[in-house]
């Protein structure tokens, strides 16, 4: 039979608590019965003291120790008084409680017998001498405490024991049921945790498990549900990627499969113009192909960056000078104000992708001239804190909050109309985030002031070229 986790944990924590238990049984029997030994062995040498100054004080009197020989009883007669002066308020006269606990002797200096117990005297017996101005006179002889003799004592010490094993037993009893409780407490949280890990495992990616507490269960159960989100949404966004390859490739694809069949049918004759239109959907599924495969290179990290310090002022001015004839042939106009110099460490090739993907989505999304007024693209920066700042500043039309959201998401076109004349494959800004991600820079959007697009690159400069590394 094997034992889950929860009976291993109640065990474990079960033994520790025994352990624990007997421990301090142990140890407190112990210091009890060392302890009350020494009470007894430390009052009956009080005894001793007392009874010894006792006996000198009724030599002094009597003279000799005749009235000890013909009177053996006297000395318990005393020790009773003494017992019953012991509540006089005199610390120093005052004796332990509960009685004498072992046979004595007494003897006269010349080791005679005089009263006492009639018992053999032992080998570790102890002498206490009587003395009377400085002289010995008798001496007191006892058997040392070296264990409980007396019935009181014992029965005494037995109930202690009792006691103690009584305490144990209850000790016990709680534990059980504190450790019974603890373990299903923390156990059925990780049982949840298992079902919910199970669920995941069996694609079910909106499991979620409660979170409860702040310890380390309660984070492991936060940290479940946002790989649970995370794991959610990714599957959202490859059915969407999937949807939005296959609504990519049909539109060209259906265009060329029409115009194919009405030349083969003889509706539509082969000429020149019906070339350069099957050319155009040749040429926009090839773009899509090479942007998908651009895309997947730089997801896992294998597009090739060759980096050394370049100008990204000058790459950018470059690509303004190209697009610029294309702009205006749409009625745009392009401003630049820009730094002279800006070293940074990058891919010449890729940072001129970057930034003609820029422009390119500029092109086709921002309206020409309207009402007199003709439409611009505004490229500026700036160096600020060891940083190049770009920014692309388009006129309208503009952008709403929850499309701002959505701009570097794959295959994502602000029209409504997904309308392929006016927009691009909507792969060109997930490229730029990667482009950027690669250079350590950041990328971001937002509304223009000019009432388009806004566009804010961040580059980290090189102070120093001769230290610059990947």
């Amino acid at each position: 039979m094997k034992i889950g986790i929860t009976g291993k944990l109640f065990l474990a924590i079960m033994a520790t608590c025994m352990l624990v238990l007997m421990t301090m049984n142990w140890g407190v029997r112990l210091s009890f019965e060392r302890g009350f030994t020494d009470y007894i062995k430390s009052s009956n040498e009080q005894r001793l003291s007392l009874l010894a100054s006792a006996l000198a004080d009724r030599y002094r009197t009597e003279g000799s120790w005749q009235f000890l020989q013909q009177n053996e009883k006297l000395i318990y007669q005393m020790l009773r008084a003494m017992e019953q002066n012991e509540g006089d308020g005199n610390a120093e006269q005052s004796i332990p409680p509960h009685g004498w606990r072992v046979p004595f002797w007494v003897f006269d200096n010349q080791n005679v017998w005089l009263a006492g117990s009639s018992a053999p005297i032992p080998d570790r017996a102890t002498r206490k001498p009587i003395v009377l101005n400085d002289s010995v006179i008798g001496w007191i002889v006892a058997t040392p405490s070296e264990k409980l003799t007396r019935s009181a004592d014992i029965n005494f010490a037995k109930q202690q024991n009792r006691t103690s094993w009584m305490l144990v037993a209850l000790s016990t009893l709680l534990a059980l049921i504190a450790t019974l409780l603890l373990s299903r407490s923390l156990l059925s949280r990780v049982k949840r945790l298992v079902a919910g890990t199970h669920q995941l495992a069996a694609g079910n990616f909106s499991a979620r498990v409660p979170v409860s507490g702040g310890d380390e269960l309660g984070t492991l159960a936060n940290d479940f549900n946002q790989l649970a989100n995370t794991l959610e949404k990714n599957e959202k966004m490859r059915r969407a990627f999937i949807a939005d390859v296959s609504h990519e490739l049909r539109t060209p694809l259906a265009v060329l499969r029409g115009e194919l069949e009405a030349m083969q049918d003889g509706v539509r004759q082969l000429t020149t113009t019906s070339l350069n239109s099957l050319q155009v959907e040749v040429s926009s599924l090839t773009k899509l192909v090479n942007d998908l495969h651009q895309l997947s290179l730089s997801d896992v990290g294998a597009l090739a960056y060759r980096k050394s310090n370049v100008n990204a002022c000058e790459l950018l001015n470059l690509s303004a000078a190209a697009y610029r004839g294309r702009f205006q042939a749409k009625g745009l106009t392009i401003e630049t104000d820009l730094p002279d110099d800006a070293i940074i460490f990058g891919d010449p090739d890729r940072l001129s992708q970057l930034f003609n993907n820029l422009m390119e989505n500029s092109l086709r999304y921002t309206d020409g001239e309207n009402a007199g007024i003709a439409g611009k693209l505004s490229v500026t920066g700036s160096l600020n804190k060891g940083a190049l700042v770009l920014y692309w500043q388009d006129s309208a039309p503009g952008v709403t909050d929850q499309q701002l959201s959505q701009i570097f998401e794959r295959f994502y076109r602000t029209e409504v109309s997904r309308n392929r004349a006016s927009g691009g494959s909507g792969l060109g800004l997930s490229i730029c985030w990667n482009i950027m991600d690669a250079h350590g820079g950041e990328i971001s959007a937002a509304h223009s002031p000019l009432g388009g697009l806004e566009i804010k690159l961040v580059f980290p400069l090189v102070h120093d070229a001769g230290t610059a590394s990947l």
